[in-house]
């Protein structure tokens, strides 16, 4: 926190005269006294770091990669791994889409404006709700704010947010929407599932007016395929409550358009195209009804038209302008505190995803409308032929769920699951292990080529 008197900064330059003139008008003798840092954590002038070359670090760096397990991964529930094209690198690499903080002078900012708005047009045409924002950390957080939405434009006094049974709803999400409806009115319930799918009669008794929303998954977090989602959205509508519906883009692309089914807010992973898995980064969905607009935490790219003077390049002299034909972006709507007053912002979301955002666009664009539907089928196809393959193995049941699943199923072992898992890793493989007789088994383009070898695996440890 220390630096020399009268030296400046380059980041405060302020001279030595205009420093004692601020730190005598807060009465203080020096910037030390305006910091309380405890002396075993203050810095004392070394840090404790051997100075090194490149070389031995790199070699260090090596040596620290490699205590890394080389595993296969079968993993999923949430977290999944498609193939990311190279063209995905090289193009979001350019200097001008890396260096690129928010988009707040579009006049210099057109290209990465456009492919935003291009990436929330893909939100929209896969999801049928006209509104979509291009800026959520992930799909845990967009639950969280589809809940807080919901608390804000519910029309009575409701407080309960109704949620799939904790099997069924990855801690991690459950922790987040916890963390956020805490110290507002809200409270969250669970609801039963059956046979891995929302169990509509019981939820029925649940549901009644002083729900504020109720949410589920689609694929569930086994994999699931919902066959009901209508009538879950249905029960939510007829006490005046919110339906969110929490999917990806992949699943999007394949299953019924959540809009047509009458969801109001649908959540999920962005991520699943244009990244590679990373356990915790992601980058969320949230789309919505246009009645909520202006309740959209975040950022909206918007679409507008050029102005410029009559007879002038552009429109600085004062005069009157008129429409140019050239159509333009621009950062349309800021409901984020940073952005208006604080007491009419949505939410405090200011990490900005848009470079994320760009690559999930890209890779979309990549892949087209009739490959992206491709990708999906895939999805479906693998999960059950692979599914098959491990339920021929004696001391095995796959799927445990007598649904179509997407990417992942679940597996019954007949020994311990955690010994099987423990055994499936020592020849390579990682696998969820769900509960004591419960395995979950993951299946995309990027691991699809060992299956055969995850099949005799499980044959070998069974």
């Amino acid at each position: 926190m220390t630096r020399e008197r009268g030296r400046g900064s380059p980041f405060a330059p302020h001279t030595a005269a205009e420093t004692a003139a601020m730190l005598d008008a807060v009465g203080v003798d020096d910037e030390e006294a305006l910091f309380d840092i405890p002396d075993e954590v203050a810095f004392d002038g070394e840090f404790g770091i051997e100075p090194r070359g490149e070389a031995e670090i790199r070699a260090e760096l090596a040596r620290t990669f490699a205590k890394n397990d080389d595993l296969t991964e079968f993993l999923g529930r949430g977290h999944y791994a498609h193939y990311v094209p190279s063209l995905v690198d090289h193009l979001s690499l350019r200097s001008e889409f890396l260096t690129s903080y928010t988009q707040y002078q579009p006049e210099i900012t057109q290209g990465f404006l456009q492919a935003l708005f291009e990436y929330q047009s893909l939100l929209v045409e896969l999801t049928g709700l006209p509104v979509a924002n291009c800026s959520m950390y992930d799909a845990a957080t967009a639950l969280a704010e589809a809940a807080r939405l919901a608390g804000r434009v519910r029309a009575t006094t409701g407080a309960r947010v109704l949620v799939p049974e904790p099997a069924f709803l990855r801690a991690g999400k459950r922790g987040v929407l916890d963390n956020y409806v805490d110290g507002t009115d809200l409270s969250v319930e669970t609801y039963p599932m059956d046979d891995g799918n929302v169990d509509v009669e019981a939820l029925s008794e649940l549901v009644d007016d002083d729900a504020v929303m109720v949410y589920a998954e689609n694929p569930t977090v086994r994999g699931t395929i919902e066959e009901r989602i209508d009538e879950v959205a249905e029960l939510a509508h007829e006490h005046d409550a919110l339906f969110c519906l929490g999917s990806d883009v992949v699943a999007l692309s394949l299953l019924r358009e959540p809009a047509s089914v009458g969801t109001d807010v649908v959540v999920g992973e962005a991520g699943v195209l244009g990244l590679p898995t990373s356990y915790g980064m992601g980058l969320g969905i949230f789309a919505t009804r246009e009645e909520f607009l202006r309740q959209v935490p975040g950022r909206l790219v918007g679409a507008s038209e050029e102005r410029v003077a009559p007879g002038a390049e552009r429109n600085g002299d004062g005069s009157a302008a008129e429409a140019s034909g050239r159509r333009v972006y621009t950062l349309t709507l800021q409901t984020r505190e940073q952005h208006i007053r604080k007491e009419r912002a949505t939410s405090n979301i200011c990490t900005n995803q848009a470079w994320v955002a760009l690559r999930t666009a890209m890779h979309a664009m990549y892949l087209g409308p009739s490959g992206l539907v491709e990708l999906a089928e895939d999805c479906v196809r693998r999960a059950a032929d692979l599914a098959g393959r491990i339920d021929d193995i004696v001391g095995y049941q796959a799927p445990v769920h007598d649904r179509h699943h997407f990417r992942e199923f679940a597996v019954r072992c007949d020994q311990p699951a955690a010994a099987i898992a423990e055994d499936l890793e020592g020849k390579g493989f990682a696998v969820h292990v769900v509960d004591e007789h419960l395995l979950q088994v993951c299946v995309t383009d990027a691991n699809a080529a060992h299956a055969d070898a995850l099949v005799a695996a499980f044959e070998e440890v069974a």
